[in-house]
């Protein structure tokens, strides 16, 4: 099963996985159904999969990777560089529908997983980000420097804060303060967020 044929067969399981785990959730899905609905013997999925728990990294995995993709074509979108740097965050947060799934990771016995995700997540997006913030610099929006730590702050803030959906608008007002402070942008620059998060 080595090969493009095995290959294809990973991806058809990710993507059965993928829509039971949006349709059911990933709690009530077991793993005799998606064996069920690829038609495959239990060996098959066990050949692609040790678990359950590789399957949700496998699948979280390949849902970044086409994230990251997103994010790319927003460097070269034709908008202020405030709002690519948002655009570019919210890219890289799980659709509403995936919430089952991303909160699946926050379950205990997937700790390792998440912290794995995150790091991915992070080490991803920020070269990206910090082609946008130096082209901010170079616009006279933004002054700062140590570019790329800035940006990493900047994402563990907004996942800390935005990542549950349990925030406030005083985490809103605290939110767009730091990012303004920590990317040398004046008051006001970041403030659309407020609109978007709404």
């Amino acid at each position: 099963m080595k090969g493009e044929k095995g290959e294809k067969r990973k991806q058809e399981l990710l993507q059965i996985a993928y829509r039971l785990f949006l349709t059911k959730g990933y709690e009530e899905t077991s793993v005799d159904e998606i064996i069920e609905e690829a038609k495959i013997a239990k060996g098959t999925f066990y050949y692609h999969f040790k678990s359950k728990e590789e399957l949700l990294e496998a699948l979280i995995n390949k849902m970044i990777t086409e994230k990251v993709e997103q994010a790319k074509k927003i460097l070269s979108a034709p908008m202020p560089t405030p709002m690519k740097t948002v655009a570019i965050i919210t890219t890289l947060r799980p659709e509403p529908t995936e919430m089952d799934i991303q909160n699946a990771l926050h379950e205990k016995e997937n700790v390792i997983i998440h912290e794995k995700i995150n790091k991915r997540v992070i080490d991803e997006a920020v070269p990206i980000l910090c082609e946008v913030v130096s082209e901010g610099i170079s616009q006279g929006i933004l002054k700062c420097d140590n570019i790329k730590e800035r940006v990493r702050m900047t994402l563990i803030i907004s996942s800390a804060t935005f990542d549950h959906g349990d925030f406030t608008s005083a985490d809103i007002d605290v939110f767009i303060d730091t990012v303004e402070k920590l990317l040398g942008a004046e008051k006001g620059t970041f403030e659309f967020i407020r609109q978007l998060i709404k």
